[in-house]
């Protein structure tokens, strides 16, 4: 009967390591490509941009998570896509762009569902007049909307340039 009970333990052993195993892969499998997702997000901040320069106030509301919260000057937030879209919209009604920006930094948190992005503001001209700061959300598999944006001053760094 030894045999027996032994044969019974090592099974339940073999078992319990081949779930721990696929559990293990499983956990493996399951992280995220940050860099995929960090290009996931540069170029989405880029088409976000891109409405600015094209004019297309309907591109930059596509952007925007339903959640979004935009600080603008001073003590002022913009709570909401809605109320984030009509407070931008005058930014959209000139022929030419106020300002635009580009990213020059994105991080991606390690489970891949939330991002920072960074750059500069221009004016028409191109001179720097400030430093966005962007959190991005990943709301389905490849698709990224702004949830907080916030601009702030230039730093020493970022007047001097590259």
């Amino acid at each position: 009967m030894k045999p027996r009970s032994t044969l019974r333990r090592a099974e339940a052993t073999l078992r319990t390591l081949t779930a721990g195993l696929a559990l293990a892969s499983l956990s493996a499998a399951a992280q995220p490509d940050l860099a995929a997702l960090q290009k996931q997000v540069l170029e989405a901040e880029r088409a976000f941009a891109r409405s600015m320069a094209e004019r297309r106030h309907e591109d930059f509301v596509r952007h925007l998570s339903e959640h979004a919260i935009f600080f603008g000057g001073g003590t002022q937030v913009h709570r909401g896509k809605a109320a984030v879209a009509a407070a931008w919209k005058t930014f959209y009604d000139a022929p030419q762009a106020p300002f635009s920006w580009d990213p020059d930094q994105v991080e991606v948190v390690p489970d891949g569902q939330l991002a920072h992005s960074t750059g500069i503001v221009r004016d028409p001209a191109g001179k720097p007049i400030a430093r966005f700061n962007s959190v991005w959300r990943q709301e389905a598999p490849g698709v990224w909307r702004v949830v907080i944006d916030k601009g702030q001053p230039l730093t020493e760094a970022d007047r001097r340039g590259p």
